[in-house]
C-alpha cells in the first residue's frame, strides 16, 4: 500500500526529487509536489493484515489451489536492522523460475533468500541466504559441464529499502 503526501511547491527546491517511484515526485507545473512512500506502522510493517505475500500451486486443468503459503518473512525489514524473521509473508519483485525437475524458485522477496519450492506440495525444499535484495527471477542454464544451474542477482531495490549489492550467485542443482 502506497501513501502520498501532497508538499507546497514553495516547501520544493529547484531540481529537487526522486529518482524512483518513492520520495519526492516534482509534479512541475502543478501547485503541489508529490511524496510517495509505503504505508508503513511505526515498527516499519505494513499497515494491513498479512498475508502480504504469498505462493500457490494451482492445478491448470481444475483451476483449483492445490497448495498456497506465506512466502518471505520479516528478517530484514525491522527496526533499527533486528533479524527478526516473522512469517507473515512479505511483498516481492520478480517472478519464479520452474525447472523440468519440479522445483519452483523464487528469489524477489523483501527478506535476502532464494527458495526453492516443490511444485507438487509447496514444500521449501532449499533456501539460500543472499547478500543483497534479490528483487529479480531467477534463470537458469546448463554449464559446460552438463551439470544445470540457477543464477540469481542480488542487486538490491531503492523503493523496497532492500540492502543494495551488486551480485550475480549461481548455485548448481543436484545431478
Amino acid at each position: 500500500m502506497i501513501s502520498g503526501s501532497l508538499v507546497p511547491r514553495d516547501q520544493v527546491q529547484e531540481g529537487q526529487g526522486s529518482a524512483s517511484e518513492q520520495g519526492l515526485q516534482p509534479n512541475e507545473g502543478a501547485p503541489y509536489a508529490v511524496e510517495l512512500g509505503p504505508l508503513l506502522s511505526v515498527l516499519g510493517l505494513p499497515c494491513q493484515a498479512p498475508s502480504w505475500g504469498d505462493v500457490a500451486g494451482i492445478d491448470l486443468q481444475d483451476a483449483e489451489v492445490v497448495w498456497k503459503h506465506r512466502n518471505g518473512t520479516t528478517r530484514d525489514s525491522m527496526p533499527f536492522g533486528l533479524p527478526i524473521g516473522l512469517n507473515v509473508g512479505v511483498p516481492a519483485l520478480g517472478g519464479p523460475l520452474t525447472t523440468a525437475g519440479g522445483v519452483s524458485f523464487l528469489s524477489g522477496t523483501l527478506d535476502q533468500y532464494l527458495r526453492g519450492y516443490d511444485i507438487t506440495t509447496g514444500e521449501e525444499l532449499y533456501k539460500a541466504r543472499l547478500p543483497a535484495g534479490g528483487q529479480a527471477t531467477p534463470m537458469t542454464y546448463t554449464g559446460a559441464d552438463g551439470r544445470q544451474y540457477v543464477v540469481v542477482t542480488a542487486g538490491g531495490h531503492g523503493t523496497f529499502g532492500t540492502k543494495m549489492g551488486d551480485y550475480v550467485i549461481g548455485y548448481a542443482l543436484p545431478e
